[in-house]
Order: structure tokens, then C-alpha cells, then sequence
């Protein structure tokens, strides 16, 4: 069965459409006026081995934190639609991801319970026209309508861009592992019998 999801998310601060592949090629195709996040979204893709298309029209003469919200938000769903009752999966994943002098530790649960800790160092305030305040922000945001829980801890770094592509690096090799088949897993792995909800 296809895992796949399309998200179509329209408020009066953006229009998105999202899809997602969850057994891609690691296909990207980005556009979200905001050309940092676009590089990242695509790292995310490439090493999720997902395949992704993201088209945002946002209110960027405002600023980014709408488009790049919204965006988040609508990957997130996809993220879950995709899953769909969660059965036969790996559940867990986890990835220890080096960039030159960074490297990021990240954990993920398809749990069905959204929950995030993320531990990344001061940065300067901007990567281009990318706000380095909302990476913390993009991982809320897919947390909350993906239903999953994620640790995400950069260990060591001092380069910006290196310490937020990192990150969507090694959240992606996580998330690979988590979203796998597993032939051994028969039902939903979980003793409660579901991973959705509480």
C-alpha cells in the first residue's frame, strides 16, 4: 500500500500543498520564497529517502515566520497522513550526524503523542534572509501535526548553517529508520494496541 499523503493548508497569511512519499527516492521539489528553508527541506527529502514537493505562497513581505510555520505544519500532517494506523513499522529511529565541526544527535517515536526537546547553541540571527530562531519553531510545528515525539541535541558546533543543516540531516536519517517496514513487526508495535492519540 502507497504511503503517501497530500496537504493542501490555505489560511490569510499563506497557501501550501504539500507531497510526501514516505518510500521515495529522496526527490525534492521546493518552493517557498524562502531559499534556506527550501535547502533544508530538501536535505530533509534527500536523506529521508522521502520524496517531497512543497509549494508555498506566503506573506513574506510581513517576514518568513508565517510561511515557514505554515510549511512545517502542512509536512507535519502529511507526515501523518502518510503513516497512516502505523502498523508494521520500526517505530524508533535514531542518528548521529557529523557537518565539519557539528555534529547533532536526534531521536524520533511515532509515538501518536507530539513532543519535542531541542538543544542547539546561540546562534547569529541570520542564515541569508532565514531567521536562525525558527528551526526550533519548524520542529514544534511537525511535531505537533505529525504526532511524534523527537529529541534533537546539537552536541558541538559554531557555524550556523552547519548547525541547522545538521540538524534536518540527522532528524531525516532518524525519521528514515522510524518510518521503515519492519517483517518482524506484526500490528502496530506498541503493547496499547495503537499509536495514535494519547
Amino acid at each position: 500500500m502507497a504511503r503517501t499523503a497530500r496537504i493542501e493548508r490555505t489560511t490569510k497569511e499563506s497557501s501550501v500543498l504539500v507531497e510526501l512519499d514516505l518510500d521515495g527516492s529522496g526527490a525534492s521539489t521546493i518552493e517557498t520564497g524562502v531559499p534556506f528553508f527550501d535547502h533544508m527541506l530538501a536535505q530533509l527529502a534527500k536523506h529521508g529517502g522521502l520524496d517531497l514537493t512543497v509549494s508555498t505562497q506566503g506573506d513574506l513581505h510581513v517576514d518568513a515566520h508565517h510561511t515557514v510555520e505554515d510549511t512545517a505544519l502542512a509536512v507535519g500532517q502529511a507526515i501523518n497522513d502518510a503513516l497512516g494506523g502505523r502498523a508494521g513499522l520500526r517505530r524508533y529511529g535514531d542518528a548521529l550526524v557529523p557537518l565539519d565541526e557539528c555534529l547533532v544527535q536526534s531521536a524520533v517515536d511515532l509515538s501518536g503523542r507530539p513532543y519535542l526537546v531541542h538543544e542547539e547553541p546561540e546562534l547569529v540571527e541570520l542564515i541569508g534572509t532565514y531567521d536562525t530562531t525558527l528551526t526550533r519553531h519548524i520542529w514544534e510545528s511537525i511535531v505537533a501535526t505529525s504526532q511524534i515525539t523527537l529529541h534533537v541535541r546539537v552536541l558541538s558546533g559554531r557555524n550556523a548553517h552547519h548547525v541547522v543543516e545538521a540538524q534536518f540531516k540527522s532528524v531525516a536519517r532518524a525519521l528514515r529508520e522510524a518510518v521503515a517496514l519492519d517483517p518482524r513487526v506484526v500490528g502496530v508495535p506498541s503493547t496499547k494496541g495503537t499509536l495514535t492519540g494519547a
